[in-house]
């Protein structure tokens, strides 16, 4: 006795890879069959099927829709029946997505980050006092620890005051006398130890 072995890269591409070869070879028969009530019935018979592959998606909003969008896909839009719904057609699959405008606002420090720079800018229009004070010594910390994630070797406070002078404009001045930032070993540690536990869990 002969065996047609056939292996899977000798056979057509999968349109939708997720509902396996089987599933392929009922929706090829379904579109072959003749009669129309006959092909609407294996159809719905198949998107049972398709359904009960993946029973954790069922509350999935237009989950039915979806489905019957996969096997028109699966048909190559061959497949003559009259669907429950209005399903997806050959040319929306290959829409390209609208175009996401990038802002083009200059970012002077890219190791700090534009979010870092419009916090600085409002940090400016605080009134002085301790809830500033605070603000900006947290900034000055952030910077430090922004730095360390791009540069990751000890930065000297100087660097941090002198960036912080420039990016507000010169409103803000701060010194080592003034303002003790958190050493640059223990931010390091600190991710050292965040990134082991991140590994090990």
């Amino acid at each position: 006795m002969k065996f047609d072995m056939r292996y899977n890269t000798q056979e057509k591409h999968l349109a939708l890879p997720e509902y396996g070869r089987n599933i392929q070879n009922m929706v090829n028969y379904c579109v072959s069959i003749p009669d129309r009530e006959e092909r609407t019935r294996c159809a719905n018979t198949i998107i049972n099927i398709m359904g009960n592959m993946f029973p954790h998606l069922r509350d999935v909003n237009d989950f039915k829709h979806i489905l019957w969008d996969h096997l028109a896909i699966m048909s190559d839009f061959a497949l003559d029946i009259d669907y429950p719904y209005e399903v997806i057609k050959r040319e929306d699959l290959y829409v390209k997505p609208t175009k996401l405008p990038y802002s083009q606002g200059r970012i002077v420090y890219k190791h700090y980050g534009k979010n870092l720079e419009n916090m600085i800018k409002k940090a400016k229009e605080y009134e002085d006092g301790e809830l500033k004070d605070a603000l900006i010594g947290m900034l000055a910390n952030h910077m430090k620890k922004s730095f360390l994630t791009w540069n990751k070797e000890v930065v000297d406070d100087q660097k941090i005051f002198m960036d912080l002078e420039n990016l507000s404009d010169g409103q803000i001045i701060l010194n080592e006398d003034s303002h003790k930032l958190t050493e640059s070993k223990d931010i390091l540690s600190k991710k050292n130890k965040n990134l082991a536990r991140r590994q090990k869990n």
